[in-house]
This record gives C-alpha cells, sequence and structure tokens, in this order.
C-alpha cells in the first residue's frame, strides 16, 4: 500500500507548548488551592461562614432551598471522601467536584509532563460555549428539583 493511500491514525495526545504548559499549571495551582481551601474547612481549621454568610437570602424570604442550595456541604463531604454522600446532599456540586478533578489531572498532564490532550481541543472547538453553558443550567435546574422535592416530601421547609 503506498503511502497516500494509508489511512492516518488518530492522535490522542501530543506535545503541549510553553504556553499551554503554564495555563495548565495556574488551573492545576488554583483546582489545588479550592480543594485545599475546602479540605481545610471540613477539617474545622476554616470557618467559611465568615466568609459565605450564616444562610441563604433565597431560603430566609421563600422558606426554600435555593438553586445552589447544599453545594458548600456537598463540597466538604466530596473532599472528605464521602462521594455518595455530597451526590445525596447536592448531585450537581458533586458532578462539578468530579469535573474539577478530571480537569485537574488533565492539567496536572500538560503541566508536569508536557502531554496535551488533543480530544479536549477538539471538543472545545465543536460545542459552542452556550451549549455548555445550556447543560450546566440543566444540571443545576434537575438538581434544584431533586433538593426541593426531598424538602417537601420530609414537610421540612425551614
Amino acid at each position: 500500500m503506498q503511502t497516500c493511500q494509508q489511512l492516518k491514525k488518530p492522535k490522542f495526545f501530543s506535545r503541549a507548548s510553553f504556553r499551554q504548559r503554564v495555563i495548565a499549571g495556574l488551573v492545576l495551582l488554583t483546582l489545588f488551592s479550592a480543594f485545599g481551601l475546602f479540605w481545610l474547612a471540613a477539617q474545622g481549621r476554616i470557618d467559611l461562614g465568615r466568609w459565605l454568610g450564616p444562610s441563604c437570602g433565597f431560603k430566609q424570604r421563600y422558606n426554600l432551598p435555593c438553586p445552589t442550595c447544599g453545594m458548600t456541604a456537598a463540597v466538604l463531604a466530596f473532599v472528605q471522601g464521602k462521594i455518595f454522600a455530597a451526590f445525596y446532599t447536592q448531585p450537581a456540586a458533586a458532578l462539578f467536584c468530579i469535573a474539577m478533578l478530571m480537569a485537574a489531572f488533565l492539567a496536572f498532564l500538560t503541566a508536569v509532563f508536557g502531554v496535551y490532550w488533543r480530544r479536549l481541543a477538539v471538543f472545545l472547538t465543536e460545542v459552542k460555549l452556550r451549549y455548555i453553558i445550556l447543560a450546566l443550567v440543566v444540571v443545576v435546574c434537575a438538581s434544584w428539583a431533586v433538593t426541593l422535592m426531598r424538602t417537601l416530601a420530609m414537610g421540612n421547609r425551614g
């Protein structure tokens, strides 16, 4: 078979440029810092209530959980390794934590080893940002529906 007739194998990984490695390092540092902050809060060394406030204004006004109600508790459960408890508390937060861990892993590969995942670049160029935002809104709304149903079923609206 001649060279021009051979099929090219798709490359999943390529060599990362210096710029890609720096950006990946910054992403990794940011995600590591965020998870570290929540881990310290889960250990009781940082009081997030001082920064985030004691309670949600939506819950105070309507006596129902807000769309993001339970996110902080779910992330704290996630960083303690209680993944199923995080999904039970706030499914959207647990999904976001898993997505952030995947992003941290890919950023680690790029920053440390110089391996760039080409499929991610292809995905981000083919999928429009508005569809990604729409998917995030759907996940948060579905999670809110679960939280509302659970609250109403328990009869605990306060």
